[in-house]
């Protein structure tokens, strides 16, 4: 989770300094308040004016697209990902497709920011759609938050139960392409395989 919304969806949407890297496939968003004008950015500066000091202005799943898939078969397997993940939460989201600096392929992933503030059908003005819920008359008060009330237990099961839901929907993709690969969500310690995992060198250490 973090704060910087605005300047990290500038990130995964390689806008302004961003735009030199040219790793960006497709990019999109939803499920927007109407103040928005259906423009994530407007979104994501008023979740950082507004959300509560020690709130999540956004959380993100970075998520490794199956290389076995063509471009276009994982642009569909992403937006089944994001429709599975972020089911009325404001979002927005991007694949990109950067070259691996050791085999030289396309290293496709899906960035997807979320909002917990769950669109509830009270059409709220930006800055109270950020405040605390009000129970007894809840278009005085913000939207809920689905992370709300949860413990740290709690919010460790939702992201065993995602990254299950993810492994799902992966392996239903390879299934429905006519490949007999699978994915696993569980770690290889809870596998029982041996070896350790690999390792993301970045470009720096590759070269």
């Amino acid at each position: 989770s973090g704060r910087n919304g605005y300047d990290h969806a500038n990130y995964i949407a390689r806008k302004g300094f961003h735009a030199k890297r040219e790793d960006l496939v497709v990019t999109g968003h939803g499920n927007l308040p109407s103040w928005t004008g259906d423009d994530p950015s407007n979104f994501w500066t008023a979740a950082e004016k507004y959300e509560r000091e020690n709130g999540a202005v956004y959380r993100e799943v970075t998520i490794a697209l199956p290389i076995e898939l063509s471009m276009e078969q994982n642009v569909a397997l992403a937006a089944d990902l994001v429709a599975k993940i972020a089911p009325g939460k404001p979002h927005q989201y991007a694949i990109h497709a950067p070259k691996s600096s050791i085999a030289g392929e396309a290293n496709p992933h899906l960035h997807l920011m979320t909002s917990d503030r769950v669109d509830d059908g009270i059409d709220r003005p930006a800055d109270r759609c950020f405040k605390r819920p009000n129970a007894r008359d809840p278009a005085k008060g913000g939207r809920r938050k689905s992370s709300g009330g949860r413990n740290r237990m709690e919010m460790r099961d939702d992201l065993i139960s995602t990254r299950e839901l993810v492994a799902e929907t992966i392996n239903q993709h390879l299934a429905i392409n006519g490949h007999d690969l699978r994915v696993d969500h569980r770690s290889l310690k809870e596998r029982g395989v041996g070896r350790k995992p690999e390792r993301h060198l970045g470009p720096a250490r590759i070269r």
